[in-house]
């Protein structure tokens, strides 16, 4: 028998690895939502007798592929037994080691953590014990429900968090020093947690890799699921009958409702219909305006964002022009976006083939809010700059890399203790053309480059020995900001705005930001 931890649930049996590991996989930490509890906050989950085998990954949230028209075959088995916790873990009772809790991305419509991308091993090999989980994702996650909560994927994050407080420690981990973080809408996830009553005390220090800055009203929420049930026949009243298959058909039909009209719609740029509702109950505000009033100074911060976060759009709509054969070659998931998701170009929508046309900054700076003059500051900001790639930082700065900055302008100004950094050692993939795409910090973090998007970054080789060095020194700075509130690079202040540049070598710059900052200082504040 292996390695056997008692938790609130019942005795679970883990897996042993290679370097003195243990992995635990599937531990429900929460009951399925079906039935009754279909939309509803999270149920306690039932108990078992005897020791429930702890091998194999829960089955995965039910979810479409991240782009529309990718094969189903790349996602395993959905269903909704799937709120289960894993753990890697190098120690064992009465060891009090740091924890670090990984909180997946994709959109809000997908993700899981089956995904090889967030294998835990190497990091826990680094002396830290760590969890990963699932959470409900798309419309079962985060479309507005009449009668049930909004954002129930926040709180089923909040219900994997109260497990960890309550069960860590007897797989070695202290549960008074842990530190959450994820990337994308897993960092955005974390930055609503920093301020939502119920979460506070779950956690220590939180590392924001790439925040996804989309937060819309409650009533855009409805919207968008009145939209859905429209498309699936169904009466909003009648949802909890409908199976989620049925809205899984149907759960991108708003994404053609914000292409055509998007100064109808809160975020310009569709990149999915779903987004955390600002409810005032699980999400009180944007992060970076509710952090203001102090409530979350207790909570040390790591902001961060990729230097080229949105090349991974651009080529899509043809701002960025890699081969086709060159995207087949680095992954295959990337024709299909190519094919599947080039969308007309705003500044002509009646335009057939957008991939032939240049992006018109203008309309792109006056759908961003901006002041007429954003182009050309874009352009001295960046002198030499094709208008494809001008597009590409507007659009990094509105979706990622502004946020992640107001982020840790917002919690160093409330007293907290805030580092900012910037990821940019370029992707070798399809001649280079991504850059520091996002994402790219990802397999930097966990150490290795599994999966496929290891294979899309990458360009299907290994990392190259300078990544894999540049890996060991991020994942050393954030174990050791798990282990005491330290990451190795000086705090960030309004009057000093320090970052750290993660590339080779890694540096310490003073506001690497600062054009952009201006440009965007007026909607910091909103």
């Amino acid at each position: 028998m292996g390695v056997v931890v008692k938790t609130t649930g019942g005795q679970v049996e883990g897996t042993g690895l290679s370097g003195g590991l243990t992995v635990f996989k599937g531990i429900p930490f929460a009951a399925p939502p079906e039935g009754p509890l279909r939309f509803q906050a999270p149920a306690p989950a039932p108990r078992w007798d005897g020791v429930r085998p702890a091998h194999a990954f829960g089955v995965v949230p039910p979810q479409l592929p991240l782009v529309p028209g990718m094969p189903r075959a790349w996602l395993p088995e959905h269903g909704m037994d799937c709120l289960t916790v894993n753990v890697w873990t190098p120690g064992g009772e009465g060891d009090h080691l740091p924890v670090m809790v990984w909180i997946h991305g994709g959109g809000w419509k997908s993700g899981h953590s089956a995904d090889p991308t967030h294998d835990g091993a190497v990091l826990a090999r680094d002396g830290v014990v760590l969890v990963t989980f699932n959470y409900r994702v798309g419309f079962e996650g985060f479309a507005h429900v009449p009668g049930a909560p909004d954002n129930r994927g926040f709180l089923d994050q909040a219900a994997a968090l109260s497990w960890v407080q309550e069960n860590i420690a007897g797989f070695g981990g202290d549960p008074g020093n842990v530190t959450v973080f994820g990337e994308s809408g897993g960092g955005a996830s974390i930055a609503a947690l920093m301020s939502a009553p119920h979460a506070r005390g779950l956690f220590r220090r939180a590392i924001v890799q790439s925040m996804a800055g989309r937060y819309i009203p409650q009533e855009e929420s409805a919207r968008i699921s009145r939209l859905i049930c429209t498309a699936a026949g169904v009466r909003p009243e009648d949802l909890a009958s409908v199976a989620p298959e049925r809205l899984l058909a149907v759960q991108d039909v708003p994404l053609a409702s914000m292409e055509a009209d998007p100064r109808a719609w809160t975020t310009p740029e569709a990149i999915t219909a779903f987004s955390p509702s600002i409810d005032g109950v699980t999400v009180v505000d944007k992060p970076w305006l509710a952090l203001r009033s102090g409530v979350a100074r207790d909570i040390d911060l790591i902001s961060g964002y990729t230097r080229d976060e949105f090349t991974l759009w651009s080529l899509q709509h043809g701002a960025i022009r890699p081969s086709l054969t060159g995207m087949i070659k680095s992954l295959p998931m990337m024709a299909t976006m190519a094919r599947s998701r080039l969308r007309r170009d705003p500044s002509a929508p009646k335009q057939p083939r957008p991939a032939r046309r240049n992006i018109e900054l203008s309309y792109t700076a006056d759908l961003l809010g901006l002041a007429a003059d954003a182009p050309d500051q874009y352009r001295a900001a960046h002198p030499g700059a094709s208008d494809g790639q001008l597009y590409t930082a507007m659009y990094s700065d509105s979706l990622f890399r502004m946020p992640s900055t107001w982020l840790a302008e917002a919690h160093a100004a409330a007293g907290g203790r805030a580092f900012l950094y910037e990821f940019a050692w370029p992707s070798p993939s399809m001649g280079g053309v991504l850059g520091a795409v996002h994402t790219i910090d990802i397999p930097a973090a966990f150490g290795h480059a599994q999966g496929e998007m290891g294979k899309f970054l990458f360009g299907g080789k290994p990392p190259p020995s300078d990544f894999l060095e540049l890996s060991r020194r991020l994942r050393d700075s954030w174990v050791s900001f798990a282990r005491g509130g330290d990451p190795g690079w000086p705090l960030f202040t309004s009057e000093d705005p320090q970052a750290r540049i993660w590339d080779t070598p890694p540096s310490v710059v003073a506001d690497p930001l600062a054009a952009s900052r201006r440009i965007w200082r007026a909607k910091s504040q909103q």
